[in-house]
């Protein structure tokens, strides 16, 4: 199955690099590129493509809010792509935001090539990229830095049982299935299965609001191992 990209970043040339990059990949085909968040927006709702690739800092309109178009539509528009935001270390500020909004993750512009290519097909495939420990580091700087945006979810996690309580504080922790299950001593599947629950008990879309949600209810606080 083909995965389908576009790439929103006002540099032609870190477009043109990206795209051949990806292209290359048997089981990625880049359908189009834009240079700023609203021609990004415009591009997805017409190629429909699997994941976008969006820069954070942009002209005319940034990664953030392109996010939040994207992932939120207005009604009559049911695509949703998966979105994987670029970013660098003088931008990092705008990455927990973006993972409210709903963004899959986030890869830094510098990573090596291997990691862009495996970024696009872990996202792809319904997983958030909050393993690297750099991720996890950032995160919780990050809603260490906004108790007040805080809305005090805790109540909701009075619905989860024990078990998925455990998970849901390993997803935070940037814990893979596999981990998580070494962790606990479980099955993989059996671990999937939490996770699912969690996710649908707690009406989110996926472990990177997970990851938000356990820091603002208070589950997991910044500087937790």
């Amino acid at each position: 199955m083909t995965t389908r990209v576009i790439i929103v970043d006002d540099q032609a040339m870190v477009r043109a690099g990206f795209a051949a990059l990806l292209a290359a990949q048997s089981d990625i085909d880049v359908v189009g590129e834009a240079p700023d968040g609203a021609q990004g927006v415009e591009l997805s709702r017409r190629t429909h493509p699997d994941v976008v690739l969006m820069d954070v800092r942009m002209p005319q309109m940034d990664g953030l809010e392109a996010a939040r178009r994207l992932l939120d539509p207005p009604p009559g528009v049911t695509h949703r792509p998966k979105v994987l935001m670029l970013t660098t270390f003088d931008v990092d500020d705008y990455v927990y935001e973006a993972l409210r909004a709903g963004a899959s993750g986030f890869l830094l512009k510098d990573a090596p090539p291997s990691d862009l290519i495996a970024a696009v097909r872990v996202v792809a495939a319904g997983e958030a990229l909050l393993a690297p420990s750099v991720t996890r580091r950032l995160i919780a700087d990050f809603a260490q830095q906004r108790p007040a945006t805080r809305k005090k979810p805790a109540l909701r996690l009075n619905g989860l049982t024990e078990r998925e309580t455990e998970v849901l504080s390993l997803v935070a922790r940037g814990q893979s299935n596999s981990e998580i299950a070494q962790t606990l001593v479980l099955a993989e599947q059996t671990v999937k299965t939490h996770v699912s629950r969690m996710l649908t008990k707690l009406d989110l879309r996926d472990r990177a609001q997970a990851v938000v949600f356990a820091y603002e209810s208070g589950l997991v606080t910044p500087g937790d191992h």
